[in-house]
């Protein structure tokens, strides 16, 4: 059996420890080098999970999907860079697991791999875009404020009122998906920091 076949049948070299405190230096350099093929995939595996959002209309006037493509193609033709970009592509991706929270979801997904501003305009969207409709439903349509003295507030006020709460409209030209998978795997090719500089900046942040 070769090496390909052996990696098929779950035989690839693997850590030899049953409790993480008996790892040795060999063990977390096998680790290490799947590490590096598996997240050389995110883009992909996000990509995967996009996807999944089409067809998922929701009551809306346009599925999930096509919400994103418009939103992201609304940002690329007003100029935006590709993290911009990207951040509108998928802003909503976290609808299928996170109902209660999509913001969140996708915004912990993007954190490594765009600034600080796109990343808080992602995890606080929603807030800002109940802006044109919590009324309806009981809610507080000027939640957004309690964050209004925030150095990132107008800016997620325009993606909001330029791009996402924007992008319902069933006759627009979005561009396909295809036209944004080189973006997406672009800016998720290398993280801007590391998951420790990550970590710590979340502990600061606390």
């Amino acid at each position: 059996m070769d090496v390909t076949e052996q990696t098929l049948h779950g035989a690839a070299e693997r850590a030899k420890f049953r409790e993480m405190k008996e790892g040795t230096a060999e063990d977390w350099g096998i680790i290490a080098g799947h590490f590096r093929e598996f997240a050389g995939g995110v883009a992909d595996r996000v990509l995967d999970h996009l996807r999944l959002l089409d067809g998922d209309f929701g009551g809306f006037p346009v599925d999930r999907l096509e919400h994103s493509l418009q939103t992201a193609t609304r940002a690329h033709r007003d100029g935006r860079d590709e993290q911009y970009v990207v951040m509108a592509l998928l802003h909503d991706i976290g609808d299928t697991l996170g109902s209660f929270n999509h913001p969140d979801v996708a915004a912990a997904i993007l954190k490594p791999f765009v600034s600080e501003e796109l990343h808080w305009i992602c995890q606080h969207h929603g807030h800002f875009q109940g802006y044109y409709y919590f009324h309806f439903l009981g809610m507080d349509k000027d939640s957004r404020e309690k964050f209004r003295d925030h150095p990132y507030f107008d800016a997620c006020a325009e993606f909001c009122e330029k791009y996402d709460q924007a992008a319902f409209d069933p006759d627009y030209d979005s561009e396909p998906l295809s036209f944004f998978e080189p973006m997406v795997r672009r800016v998720m090719a290398k993280p801007l920091a590391t998951l420790y500089e990550i970590e710590e900046e979340a502990e600061a942040a606390e």
